[in-house]
């Protein structure tokens, strides 16, 4: 049941208790009852509504890739503050290999990158690179369940 719940919250976490009970074939309060408890253990994080970026006038995805030979934990620290406050960066990630951090950004044209850009160097890397988003082909929120 509860991954039954799981897939159709991914898919339209708008669904009313009544409907989701119909559709997994249980109670409302047993199906309401799960979903609190899907809360409360961390499964489910957060209910959100997706935006479309290009309507909300940001219509330039860009993938950057940091190396940094700051490998401390007061520079990671100050680096995982300045990111957390910056506006346009979605997902940032720290990596195993030759790359030491991923981030995704939406920014609205290349003037707006530049601005991030701008902000992001402050935090001194060895290397900045950029891969700007032609076309996305896939991309979901929902987890295989």
């Amino acid at each position: 049941m509860d991954r039954k719940l799981l897939r159709l919250l991914q898919a339209d976490a708008s669904l009313s208790v009544a409907e989701l009970a119909e559709r997994v074939g249980a109670s409302k309060s047993a199906c309401w009852r799960r979903i609190q408890k899907l809360e409360g253990s961390g499964v489910i994080c957060q209910r959100v509504t997706l935006l479309d970026p290009a309507r909300v006038g940001l219509g330039l995805t860009v993938f950057i890739t940091l190396r940094t030979s700051q490998h401390n934990e007061t520079w990671a620290r100050q680096f995982r503050e300045l990111v957390h406050d910056m506006e346009g960066i979605l997902e940032v990630y720290r990596l195993g290999g030759q790359l030491d951090y991923l981030i995704k950004a939406v920014v609205a044209d290349m003037p707006d990158y530049d601005r991030l850009y701008q902000q992001l160097i402050s935090a001194d890397f060895s290397d900045v690179s950029a891969s700007f988003v032609m076309e996305e082909i896939k991309a979901t929120t929902q987890l295989p369940l």
